[in-house]
């Protein structure tokens, strides 16, 4: 009887122990996902077992993709901030110096096409200064149907005017976000404009909460769709296959998400569809 009643206190002791380790590992792996989540890696595990050394070395993986995905992404932003100044100051050099040199060049015309140079890259500085200083968001409460429909009624007319149909649906009632109201209508607008400019003449915008309670937007149009080779650079900031876009929209609208703790992706873009889906957690 005693002996059964030792036993019995390992095998309950050991259970009560896998069970506390179990536990303790659970918040270990769900404070990593949140971590990751919020893209901060500043933290370590003491490596005293085998799953705090995994947990490590997985956080290592992450912290070493976040800044090769940092490092491409500054490559890139770099690269077309080159390309558009020099693009702009090239020819006013050139210019201006052909001016000073030749007398038989019609100086009003050079010192107009000049004016015109500096205007664009004034204009350029303008965008990336948007870009840069984006206001904080003045969160509260919000009902999405309303936001939308507020939305859809003010590019009622420039709808018509092109020809493009909108409408909304929304596949759960009452949904509530809390949210800057003005920025996100500008999401909204934003992607309105480009289905509008990709030719399209169906655009529809749905709205609902999700298995893992999220509120998803969907913009979903019939235009032209995106390439696959531009499937990333679309949010690059003034990245723009546009011959007068700015390129600021949708990297634009992706900061203002990330400030709402949401995303915005690009979701499908083929012949049948093209869709940009807004997640707020």
């Amino acid at each position: 009887m005693i002996w059964l009643v030792a036993v019995g206190g390992v095998v309950v002791g050991f259970v009560a122990g896998f069970i506390f380790m179990t536990y303790r590992n659970a918040k270990k792996i769900n404070f990593l996902m949140d971590a990751i989540e919020d893209g901060e890696m500043n933290f370590r595990f003491s490596p005293e077992s085998p799953v705090n050394k995994a947990l490590n070395r997985l956080r290592k993986i992450f912290e070493k993709m976040k800044r090769e995905n940092e490092s491409e992404s500054w490559s890139k932003l770099i690269r077309v901030l080159t390309h558009e100044i020099m693009n702009t100051v090239t020819p006013i050099a050139v210019l201006s110096e052909s001016l000073a040199e030749d007398d038989t060049l019609d100086t009003k015309t050079g010192l107009e096409t000049i004016a015109a140079s500096s205007k664009n890259l004034i204009n350029f500085v303008n965008s990336y200064r948007s870009l840069s200083k984006l206001d904080r968001p003045v969160k509260r409460p919000v009902v999405v149907k309303d936001l939308i429909d507020s939305v859809v009624k003010l590019d009622e007319k420039y709808l018509e005017e092109n020809g493009v149909a909108c409408g909304a649906r929304y596949l759960s009632p009452d949904i509530l976000i809390y949210a800057d109201h003005g920025q996100i209508s500008q999401i909204l607008i934003n992607l309105i404009k480009n289905a509008v400019q990709a030719e399209s003449k169906s655009i529809e915008i749905t709205a609902e909460i999700s298995a893992s309670d999220e509120v998803v937007v969907r913009v979903k149009d019939d235009g032209n769709p995106i390439s696959k080779e531009n499937f990333e650079q679309i949010f690059v900031p003034f990245y723009t296959t546009k011959s007068d876009g700015s390129g600021i929209g949708l990297s634009l609208s992706r900061q203002i998400m990330r400030l709402h703790n949401g995303t915005l992706d690009l979701e499908q873009s083929d012949d049948r569809a093209t869709t940009f889906v807004m997640r707020f957690a």
